[in-house]
């Protein structure tokens, strides 16, 4: 029997949630399920409209509160990229995006050559690097055409 992995995130998330004495709730369960069902890098608002219809009473405010304890768990990323909303990621291993300047549209990218980048030396900026993502700026094919036409 395949297993799900939508399903195996959730249960490691909540085991991580005991290790660290952080309660498991509704809230974060659900809204942790609705970024990770979805493969377009939502951004908050987004993640509210997945999530209202799921557990009653739930705010904006909350969403944002969820989504920002999440990242500081590790098990979801914050996208950020000039001239849009935050958006998150589910996946949270290493990859790149591509990011339409025109719809803000993301997309995944897989790239060993990326993957193996020698990273400039911390010493001269005092700053230590933990991990990096490449985003690739342009024009989704679907903008492209719609300017064309």
């Amino acid at each position: 029997m395949k297993q799900d992995p939508i399903q195996d995130r959730l249960r490691q998330f909540e085991s991580l949630c005991r290790q660290r004495g952080q309660p498991v709730t509704v809230q974060r369960r659900y809204i942790l399920e609705a970024v990770l069902t979805r493969a377009d890098h939502p951004t908050a608002d987004q993640v509210y409209e997945s999530a209202k219809d799921r557990v009653p009473g739930l705010s904006r405010t909350t969403v944002y509160r969820v989504l920002d304890v999440l990242v500081g768990l590790g098990v979801i990323r914050r996208l950020h990229h000039p001239g849009a909303n935050a958006r998150f990621d589910g996946r949270i291993s290493r990859h790149h995006h591509l990011i339409c300047k025109k719809c803000q549209r993301v997309v995944d990218v897989e790239s060993r050559n990326l993957d193996d980048l020698e990273l400039p030396p911390n010493q001269r900026h005092d700053f230590r690097i933990e991990d990096y993502s490449v985003h690739f700026l342009g024009v989704c094919a679907e903008c492209d055409r719609e300017a064309a036409q």
